[in-house]
């Protein structure tokens, strides 16, 4: 075994499933936290990062000094960055505004160089930009490796083969619908297609994002970063999921908050969503023995976002998040550990 096999392997690293339940409108649902801020770097985006660079290394191999580039909200930055740096290879970053601080910072201290665009473009986000930037800067440098997360199929397939599999695992039989965030798409489309091939009773909910596009919704403003996209995910298509559900991002905050008072976790906006779309469902009636909600990052990271009271002030969607907080309190909505 080579010396990338091992540091591949060795990133990769089982989460566990956090038994939690919630109540709301008068009925309660168990639920489990896939609670991914276990990995290596605190991200569901460890295990992109092994399948990415797997695959990199099989077309050409990952030596010393090789330069890898990559567009990123911020987790996926990190755990390639701590990939990379341990087969001595450099990372290039290329991140926007949207990136949390401490995120920033970490990705200053661990990669060759970080490149902020902060030009939006136009559909909501900055993913089109950076995109062209590293597009761009691939041209100028031929030898630059860049895994593209986007469209490259190595990122469902490394969550086909660890994250469904652990789901499946450790819900067991009562298992009856998993709630996965999307961006690229990749995380979803892995463990949706597990889980077609194991456990086709279960359902698999793509939880997305106002103001995305990645399930084909209309562009605009997004205020949460490592959810939703600027961009139709190039992995997930209608008929790999059960059904979707859209948030809206107060709401999501809201629950983040929620969460944090009842359970003490902290947890990223993603989470938030993920929480919130089944808090939906169950207002629908679409109940089940046990669901699961992917956790793609703990909420370390965004103390002074998501659950920032002047970061509220300044975008503007203060009132709206405490009205949202006082709406799900008045409708019963609490959550407990079991």
């Amino acid at each position: 075994m080579t010396k990338v096999d091992d540091v591949l392997n060795g990133a990769l690293r089982k989460t566990p499933l956090l038994a939690t339940e919630v109540a709301y409108r008068g009925v309660t649902q168990r639920f489990a936290i896939k609670f991914e801020q276990d990995g290596r770097t605190g991200s569901v985006k460890d295990r992109t990062a092994v399948g990415l660079l797997r695959q990199l290394h099989r077309e050409c191999p990952l030596t010393p000094g090789t330069v890898v580039i990559e567009s990123t909200s911020g987790n996926l930055g990190l755990a390639l960055a701590r990939i990379l740096t341990a087969l001595d290879c450099k990372f290039i970053a290329v991140i926007d505004p949207k990136t949390p601080g401490p995120t920033r910072e970490k990705l200053m201290a661990t990669c060759a160089q970080v490149i902020v665009v902060d030009e939006t473009d136009g559909l909501g986000g900055y993913l089109m930009s950076r995109l062209e930037t590293v597009k761009r800067l691939c041209a100028e440098n031929p030898d630059y490796r860049w895994p593209n997360q986007y469209g490259n199929w190595a990122a469902p397939e490394v969550h086909e083969l660890t994250t469904g599999p652990e789901i499946v695992e450790q819900a067991g039989p009562d298992l009856g619908a998993v709630y996965v965030p999307v961006s690229t798409g990749g995380t979803f489309a892995g463990i949706a297609n597990h889980l077609r091939n194991v456990r086709p009773d279960v359902a698999a909910v793509a939880v997305d994002l106002e103001g995305s596009v990645a399930l084909g919704g209309d562009p605009g403003d997004r205020l949460l970063p490592g959810i939703g996209a600027s961009r139709p995910s190039t992995f997930v298509r209608p008929g790999l999921y059960h059904h979707a559900v859209l948030v809206e991002p107060c709401e999501a905050i809201a629950v983040c908050r929620i969460l944090l008072e009842d359970l003490g976790l902290a947890l990223g906006g993603s989470s938030g969503c993920t929480i919130r779309a089944l808090v939906a469902d169950m207002a629908q009636g679409l109940t089940t023995l046990l669901a699961v909600c992917l956790a793609a990052d703990g909420g370390g990271k965004y103390l002074d976002t998501v659950y920032s009271d002047d970061w509220a002030d300044r975008t503007g969607v203060r009132e709206d998040v405490d009205l949202a907080v006082k709406r799900f309190r008045n409708e019963g909505l609490h959550c407990g550990w079991r």
